[in-house]
């Protein structure tokens, strides 16, 4: 299969770069300001912003599939606009489209909790109003495509939540761990092999892609600290309810349908991250 990750130097593109070139396929990747270092994949300099640079990429690769994971924060024109350009650049060369969106487009207040693919967006943040208005747009274009929405991606020490636990344990973060901030965190490599096998597929439409367990922050951050040897006493904890951050406060993902459809076990967070006895 030939494939185009876009966002491939990012942290779950590094991961589905790795994934893509070791299962054999065929493998292109592109990046925003450097290039990653796997010598295996052609990469490319792709500006979202910009609708000339989206489709000449797209044509050039000529992919089976493209799976989007870039990642723009709230940057509207990259994160909300962009995957839209990118749907429109698949559809026009034929490619199946997979779309990674965010646990963000719903607000943990005004729809039932846990969210399952039947739930309407809801978001109360700039992020993740532009993840709903990417998922709307893309799959208005590309009527194929998937929208996978996920939650927070941990790995084995590289993720911006397990760093930002290793800073707050040895006090060079300021901050809490929320209490009361619910999500489904899964591991990087769950993810990317989940989403490998959505676009190898003949998937359509919303997927959800959790982990099988929810927790809150400050309780994932203690399994981090347990794992890595820190001492979870020094996490400071909060409630995102007192709290000025904008946010959603439990938006659990019920991912239970796509994950009767994978092969991919989407494991738990006290699985993936227990440490090795």
């Amino acid at each position: 299969m030939k494939i185009l990750i876009v966002g491939g130097s990012g942290f779950l593109g590094a991961e589905l770069v790795r994934q893509a070139v070791a299962a054999g396929h065929t493998t292109a990747a592109t990046y925003a300001t450097r290039p990653g270092s796997t010598r295996a994949v052609a990469w490319h300099a792709l500006d979202l912003r910009d609708p000339g640079s989206v489709e000449s990429v797209v044509a050039e690769v000529s992919p089976r599939v493209v799976v989007n994971a870039s990642s723009g924060k709230a940057d509207w024109k990259v994160t909300a606009e962009g995957p839209v350009r990118l749907a429109m650049a698949a559809a026009k060369s034929g490619s199946r489209l997979v779309h990674v969106s965010s646990d963000a487009v719903f607000s943990g207040v005004t729809s039932p909790v846990p969210y399952d693919e039947s739930c309407l967006p809801d978001p109360i943040t700039p992020y993740g109003a532009a993840k709903a208005a990417a998922e709307t747009g893309v799959l208005l274009v590309h009527p194929d495509a998937v929208a996978a929405r996920t939650s927070l991606i941990i790995g084995d020490g590289q993720s911006e939540h397990e760093r930002a636990v290793h800073e707050l344990a040895t006090g060079t973060r300021a901050g809490v761990l929320f209490t009361d901030d619910i999500r489904c965190p899964v591991h990087v490599s769950d993810l990317a092999a989940a989403l490998l096998e959505l676009a190898s597929g003949d998937a359509t439409g919303i997927h959800h892609l959790g982990g099988s367990q929810a927790l809150s922050r400050h309780e994932l951050g203690t399994l981090i600290a347990r794992r890595d040897g820190l001492d979870e006493s020094r996490l400071p904890t909060g409630l995102r309810a007192d709290s000025t951050l904008p946010g959603a406060v439990d938006v659990r993902l019920d991912s239970s349908a796509t994950q009767r459809k994978l092969n991919t076990t989407l494991r738990g967070g006290h699985q993936f991250l227990t440490p090795a006895a």
